[in-house]
């Protein structure tokens, strides 16, 4: 690894002190003059027809100041990609816990008081919960007029697989991946092996709700503060959805508490600009924790069929995978129109002949959206629990059957993508070893097992602006948000590494939307290559600026300067220098100021990072429960900027993922999400959390400054699969759907028998 002064150093979060010392403002923090609060009032029933509305109490009462319904407010339909959301429900209610009404008052006290004045008069319609059953002839369809929506860039259908479907349909988006032929791939087959799987809906578990507050100034301004990690893509679609010039739109920076994957949506903004409007004051809604549960963007609950075609010897001819994501009732949550991560039931693994099927499907359910590497962790689960099952059947260890079909340097991946600089099989042999895989167990109902899994450094714009003050202070001007990964971190201790001075010398300063050039914002595992970038190119040009005015005050030419610890000196005269300060000081006195811009853009998708997770468990065969021992987690990392905050994804990352295979689900039972609040719905404390050893392969490579790899959204996915197999190692326990509960583990032990 190359000799960094910076690079490579763990530092400390620049944002952490306004964290800890409450001086950090999150949106419903903001107090604004003649602010109101508002409150929705939401459906109690899955599907119903509304036959009225009677507000004319609440609007009587003291403190109220407007209660809107869609009488009220336009006929327009919303969504970040396809839109099939009203802004509040017109005719008929799809799900328990739409918005009906929505009232704006002096308090939240009275907000909620007018709610219960609002007498709703409904007709219930039969409605459909389960995705399959909504696929059948004569079920209820959701949205009649499916055909008619706006849907953006991104088709709903495949090319290769068009809507055949006459008339309206619940299926309202099918994507595919071919490789080959997989018929003839499976006739070549000695073996072939089907599986199913069931994951479960999960909320995303963040601390701070969803909030926003949105103010119609004096001159027509849109001003919103609200708790989203893309705030320029957010101010295009609300321009879009207002039909105003998204230069109207001002989007201020805030706080944001806890995201994974959940924050990028509209969510209330529009409907809350129109309160604004109707009031002329500023208003604040801030959602609750049952509202949360039973009405935000929760993660998709799937249904996966994979089926593999195998030679003798154990090698991988075909794979025909489908993953059928049960979408609820709206798709305008989702960035397009479907979930890529279902493409994952491919594998990591060298298959010549594919077909993946992912398909989303409309019920009378809770909206679903994005949730940390969305569709990745269902499909991980039942991919590496899939081969597993082959190798049992086959009788070939797990660990040889995965390094004789795993995807090597020149493979193309089952989604047709051609990855360069692939290590998935130093991750396998890695995590292998570190868990003790092959090695006595310590106990007879210990088991051990291994999941692979991989996600692509994302891509997108972002830019950076960096002014060296008089002082000799520098700023570096962000539109990226930090929304808890440290990404303003790794931009400080970037600059300072390229201009050789220490991180606690560099400030970051995020710019709402007004100062800035477009950004695609966090998401994706592509911050840290945007976002760095940016600020590698603007920071370089920087340099080369300080360079040549360095050389005119030392009076040499630039090839004779370099720079040492913030100071420029001549290669022939190391004593005779001139500092950063002075050159800036120099500069802002012959009105010169030292500033430096660039943007960064990237549509190339060549490079994945590979994470394989060993785990090992004990397995009460009297009760079922499961204990996690130990995991490890090897990681193809490639350089690491900063060791604390890369540790802190993966291990956050490692966390979330437990919760996934162990404890979480929200229930639906009539259509109604059953855990609404976090004493219900469990996620892990500390005492949950296992020993684990990280793992990384540092060897640079990767597209982020300084050849690294992305590591937001690797962690999570493979830590089911690994568990699963873990479990069935121990006592022969197969489970083919998450969490992996005890009364699950104890009726497949006696289902042995």
């Amino acid at each position: 690894m190359a000799n960094y002064r910076v690079v490579g150093r763990s530092v400390s979060r620049v944002e952490g002190p306004a964290k800890v010392t409450g001086a950090g403002r999150y949106p419903a923090d903001i107090q604004l003059p003649g602010m109101l609060w508002a409150k929705v009032l939401r459906s109690p029933f899955p599907h119903a027809k509304i036959l009225s509305i009677d507000a004319s109490r609440a609007r009587q009462l003291s403190g109220v100041h407007a209660v809107l319904t869609a009488a009220e407010v336009p006929d327009i339909l919303i969504g970040r990609m396809l839109r099939d959301i009203p802004l509040v429900a017109r005719d008929r209610v799809r799900f328990v816990g739409e918005k009906v009404a929505v009232v704006a008052a002096e308090s939240r006290d009275i907000a909620e008081e007018a709610l219960e004045l609002i007498d709703v008069q409904y007709k219930e319609l039969p409605a459909v919960f389960d995705p399959f059953e909504a696929l059948e002839p004569g079920v209820p369809i959701l949205h009649e007029d499916l055909d008619s929506y706006q849907s953006g860039s991104f088709p709903l259908w495949s090319r290769d697989f068009p809507k055949t479907a006459q008339g309206p349909t619940n299926h309202f988006s099918r994507w595919t991946v071919t490789k080959g032929d997989v018929e003839e791939g499976f006739s070549q087959a000695d073996r072939i092996f089907e599986h199913q799987f069931t994951l479960p809906m999960t909320h995303q578990a963040y601390l701070e709700p969803y909030a926003c507050i949105v103010q119609v100034d004096g001159s027509g301004r849109i001003q919103v503060w609200v708790n989203n990690k893309q705030p320029h893509s957010l101010r295009k679609l609300l321009g879009e959805f207002f039909g105003v010039d998204p230069e109207r739109i001002l989007i201020h920076v805030t706080f944001i508490g806890g995201d994974f994957g959940g924050k990028s949506s509209p969510m209330d903004v529009p409907l809350i600009y129109y309160v604004a409007k109707a009031t002329g004051r500023p208003v604040k809604m801030v959602m609750n924790y049952e509202e949360e549960f039973l009405a935000a963007n929760p993660r998709h609950p799937a249904f996966i069929t994979i089926r593999s075609g195998v030679k003798k010897d154990g090698t991988l001819v075909a794979r025909h995978g489908r993953v059928v994501f049960n979408s609820g009732a709206y798709a305008g949550f989702k960035p397009n129109g479907s979930i890529s991560g279902g493409y994952g039931v491919g594998g990591c693994y060298r298959i010549p002949h594919v077909l993946l099927q992912v398909d989303n499907v409309y019920t009378n359910t809770v909206p679903r959206g994005h949730s940390r590497a969305p569709g990745s962790p269902q499909a991980a689960f039942a991919v590496e629990s899939h081969m597993d099952m082959i190798a049992k059947e086959l009788e070939l260890d797990p660990l040889e059957f995965r390094l004789k079909n795993v995807l090597q340097e020149g493979d193309k991946a089952p989604n047709g993508h051609q990855w360069h600089e692939i290590k998935a099989e130093q991750t396998l042999r890695a995590a292998a070893k570190a868990i003790g895989w092959g090695s006595r167990k310590p106990g007879r109902h210990v088991g051990r097992g291994l999941a692979l899994f991989h996600h692509p450094t994302g891509v997108g714009t972002s830019s950076a602006t960096i002014n060296v003050e008089a002082d000799g202070k520098v700023t570096v001007y962000s539109p990226t948000f930090d929304h808890g990964t440290g990404i303003h971190t790794i931009v400080c201790q970037i600059v300072a590494e390229e201009l050789t001075l220490a991180p606690e010398q560099i400030r970051v300063v995020t710019i709402d939307t007004d100062k800035s050039t477009p950004d695609n914002g966090v998401g994706n595992s592509r911050t840290t290559h945007t976002a760095g970038q940016a600020a590698l190119r603007t920071v370089k040009e920087l340099r080369e600026k300080l360079t040549v005015l360095a050389a005119e005050f030392l009076g040499c030419s630039k090839e004779e300067v370099r720079l040492e610890k913030g100071r420029f000196v001549m290669d022939h005269k190391a004593k005779q220098g001139i500092s950063l300060a002075e050159i800036a000081a120099r500069a802002v006195g012959r009105n010169t100021p030292i500033s430096a811009y660039a943007e960064y853009k990237s549509n190339v998708r060549e490079i994945t990072s590979f994470c394989t997770q060993g785990a090992e468990v004990e397995v009460d065969p009297e009760s079922g429960q499961v204990h996690v021992r130990k995991m490890v987690s090897a990681v193809d990392s490639g350089t690491i900027i900063n060791p604390v905050t890369f540790e802190g994804q993966v291990e956050g990352g490692l966390i979330t993922g437990l919760g996934y295979a162990l404890m979480e689900e929200m229930p639906v039972e009539e259509g109604k999400v059953s855990t609404l609040n976090f004493g219900d719905y469990k996620i892990p404390s500390v005492k949950d959390v296992p020993k684990h050893r990280p793992i990384y392969l540092e060897e640079p490579s990767g597209p982020t400054p300084y050849q690294g790899k992305s590591v937001g959204e690797t962690t999570n996915p493979p830590v089911g699969g690994a568990i699963a197999n873990a479990v069935a190692d121990a006592v022969g326990a197969r489970i083919t759907s998450l969490p992996i509960t005890a009364e699950k583990v104890l009726k497949a032990i006696k289902d042995q028998h």
